[in-house]
């Protein structure tokens, strides 16, 4: 655990000045809707003596250890195992008529990339298994071993982005019918044998593949396209949300969800803006902010990382509106 602790949140600095001006006062409420190890919890429960948090995770381990971390911190705490979409009745069930912060470090975990049996990484061989929660039912082995070719095409284009899609996916079902794909390192001798010299990009050829196989195990852009509405309707006015995405297709879903919620419905032509078509949210940066180049330097983990927050400026309306 000690060593687990040593990571180093990202964007933590960036994200406690962006959440401060919601949370700084009595009665308010963070949801951590990824919350890890615990380690940006632990810093706003710190800096905020009068928090309550609440930390939602799919992992069962990660909860275990993030409760050990943060049980100093007493009944403030409330964690579930649940996946981010069920915010809001995770919320409800709390006593929580609203939230004042909600915060998203979204991607894989520093524990489960270094929990070698998980299978997260192509750089180690482990058995194909993915999963964020040990207790679902679908691993990236059946995902492999059951999915047709097109449907392993479908899924390296649309979540990896991975242009060589159709060649990765032939060689794979022709080599499960000699004998089963069930290990990464069988995995990554396939792509690699199929990708050729003139494609290689900078890294490992096989990176796209298993971020694909990842995102389709446990359904994350799915989830994602659930959980940032379901977020924003959970904040009360004045309370703020900040998304760390670490992909384009991540910080496409909350790009567009951020604009739609942040801009006026009010048809052109109209001489005043009435009170229904006014922007529900405003932008507080513009676009994706990235990583000091102080923090990539520090923390390569950062490197890739995409900020997108707001502030919600008028009460929540209903969908009908």
């Amino acid at each position: 655990m000690a060593d687990r602790i040593r990571h180093i949140p990202v964007s933590l600095e960036r994200s406690l000045e962006l959440l401060t001006p919601a949370l700084d006062g009595d009665g308010a409420v963070l949801v951590d809707a990824t919350l890890g190890l615990g380690g940006h919890s632990e810093a706003f429960l710190e800096r905020f003596p009068r928090l309550t948090l609440v930390g939602l995770d799919r992992d069962p381990e990660a909860l275990r250890l993030a409760g050990e971390r943060l049980a100093r911190f007493g009944d403030r705490v409330h964690l579930a195992h649940t996946v981010y979409d069920r915010i809001a009745e995770v919320v409800a069930r709390l006593g929580f008529a609203s939230v004042q912060g909600v915060l998203f470090d979204l991607g894989v975990s520093s524990m489960q990339l270094d929990e070698v049996d998980r299978g997260f990484s192509y750089s180690q061989d482990a058995p194909l298994d993915m999963r964020m929660d040990a207790t679902s039912e679908l691993t990236a082995a059946r995902v492999v071993a059951e999915y047709s070719e097109s449907e392993l095409r479908r899924i390296f284009y649309d979540f990896g982005e991975e242009k060589l899609a159709p060649r990765y996916a032939s060689r794979i079902v022709a080599r499960r019918a000699l004998a089963p794909i069930e290990r990464s390192g069988d995995l990554v001798e396939i792509i690699d044998a199929a990708t050729p010299a003139a494609a290689r990009r900078s890294g490992h050829p096989a990176k796209r593949v298993f971020q694909a196989l990842r995102i389709e195990v446990n359904q994350e852009l799915a989830v994602l396209e659930r959980a940032i509405p379901a977020a924003l309707d959970a904040l009360a006015v004045g309370g703020r949300i900040v998304v760390l995405a670490y992909q384009s297709l991540e910080d496409r879903i909350v790009k567009r969800e951020l604009a739609r919620r942040s801009t006026s419905t009010a048809p052109r032509g109209l001489p005043m803006e009435l009170p229904e078509h006014r922007a529900e949210f405003r932008l507080l940066v513009r676009g994706a902010e990235l990583a000091s180049d102080a923090e990539r330097a520090a923390n390569p983990r950062a490197i890739p990382v995409r900020l997108r927050a707001a502030e919600r400026v008028e009460p929540v309306r209903s969908r009908a509106a």
